[in-house]
């Protein structure tokens, strides 16, 4: 793994040149729009890059983004890789330890999400202050890698508290619905029966997707400061609980992304 990390490496070098990002940006499922945004510099496909996985999702484009982002040097990944496409942790991780060992300082990391707690309604924005795992694996299981990180990294704040309070003071200040909260991560691909909505919310969460938490643990073991926001597209509410399209869950990320991206932006610009 270690040798790939470091070829793939090299061949987006030679492609980027001397840019050097300072921001790495994972876009979840109907959030690709941040990428109109950016100024961009370069683009590439995710198939043309020696040994990056390619994501299989509609809606999920697969490229990288080079570029300028509110006076950041930023690499976005345009479509995110998931368990449930049959990758396994190492892969679907494999692009937040190319995009450290290009030189990004800090990873923002937006999903979609279903709501579990009734003041969180379908449409809000949540900053991620803590997860819960329930994946049936670990990105840092097997062999590691002292070059990548410690043996046994510490998770006590997975989430940057600096700029949780940060992301919630830009939010308050334009009047954006936001919440804190803890987003759970489950296999997928199905959505939650309504026992299981029950026991997530009885087990602490605020919300729940399917992605996200292999990335951060991967982040936190390189050492980056994580910053993560869910766009609430459903609600997991025992007494409401409707059925649910992917089709709607897109629509309703997409309506929301607005406020999603202004928090984003001015976050990354204050730093």
């Amino acid at each position: 793994m270690l040798a790939n990390i470091y070829n793939t490496t090299e061949y987006i070098k030679k492609r980027i040149g001397d840019f050097e990002p300072e921001i790495g940006i994972i876009l979840g499922t109907g959030l690709g729009g941040l990428v109109s945004e950016i100024e961009v510099l370069h683009k590439l496909m995710y198939s043309n890059i020696p040994d990056f996985p390619i994501s299989t999702v509609e809606f999920h484009s697969g490229r990288l983004i080079f570029g300028m982002l509110n006076g950041k040097k930023v690499v976005a990944m345009q479509g995110r890789l998931h368990y449930y496409e049959g990758y396994d942790m190492k892969q679907i991780t494999f692009p937040v330890r190319v995009m450290r060992m290009l030189g990004i300082k800090r990873l923002f990391v937006s999903n979609a999400s279903g709501s579990l707690n009734k003041d969180i309604k379908k449409g809000d924005i949540m900053i991620i202050e803590d997860h819960i795992n329930l994946l049936p694996d670990n990105p840092l299981r097997g062999r590691n890698w002292d070059d990548l990180g410690p043996r046994f990294p510490d998770m006590n704040e997975p989430y940057d508290r600096e700029m949780v309070a940060k992301g919630m003071e830009i939010a308050a200040a334009h009047n954006i619905s936001c919440h804190k909260g803890v987003y759970v991560s489950v296999p997928g691909p199905n959505l939650e029966t309504k026992a299981e909505y029950n026991y997530l919310r009885i087990i602490g969460g605020d919300a729940v997707g399917m992605s996200t938490v292999p990335e951060v643990i991967v982040a936190k073991h390189m050492g980056l400061p994580v910053f993560a926001v869910s766009v609430i597209t459903d609600e997991g509410f025992l007494d409401a609980l409707e059925p649910v399209s992917l089709d709607e869950i897109v629509r309703v990320a997409q309506e929301a992304e607005p406020k999603m991206t202004l928090v984003l932006k001015e976050l990354l610009g204050s730093f």
